[in-house]
């Protein structure tokens, strides 16, 4: 019984972590004013026939806080790689120089600022879902490890646990929205 206690525990953590980690791409995408790559991220290319991904095809890079600079592989995939840019719509305009294409990130509005802190509350909520869904999915199994034997006293101490890590995993979640917050308001 201990075995399949520790295997719950740990497979609940397990789970709750990929809501964190989902967290994390999905806040990686949020825009905060500085260039990243992973803000290409969901950008697709036709390349030979197939659809692959922008990082497949180029070298993405951020040479300072404002531009991204994305050298493709082979020079004729330029004009490509800027009509998967525009397609993207993901508001940002690409140049070309010939062997590099260029992207510039405008500075944020108060507004658009304001409406990043938002999705970024709103992704956090889902996380949080995620958790507590996976905290019901982990009382079920106490229950039923009840009905199969755990005393009552065990039940109590396992709902415990598992209600400390659903509060552990809820706050990496709010501090990890705060941080992208901050970082969203940061002019």
């Amino acid at each position: 019984m201990e075995e399949e206690i520790e295997i719950l525990l740990m497979t609940l953590e397990e789970d709750m972590g990929k809501s964190v980690s989902f967290l994390d791409k999905a806040l990686l995408k949020l825009r905060a004013g500085r260039a990243n790559p992973a803000m290409l991220e969901g950008v697709n290319i036709e390349y030979y026939g197939s659809v692959v991904k922008l990082s497949q095809v180029a070298n993405i890079s951020t040479p300072d806080a404002r531009t991204i600079f994305v050298q493709p592989f082979e020079k004729q995939m330029i004009e490509e790689v800027e009509k998967a840019i525009l397609n993207a719509n993901i508001g940002l305009n690409p140049q070309n120089n010939g062997e590099i294409v260029i992207l510039n990130i405008p500075p944020l509005t108060e507004e658009r600022r304001k409406e990043l802190v938002r999705l970024a509350k709103s992704e956090g909520e889902e996380a949080k879902v995620g958790v507590r869904a996976v905290r019901k999915s982990g009382m079920d199994e106490v229950k039923k490890m009840e009905k199969n034997g755990l005393s009552e006293d065990n039940c109590k101490t396992l709902e415990a646990d598992i209600q400390k890590i659903v509060e552990s995993f809820n706050e990496t979640i709010e501090n990890k929205v705060l941080q992208k917050e901050t970082d969203i308001m940061k002019v």
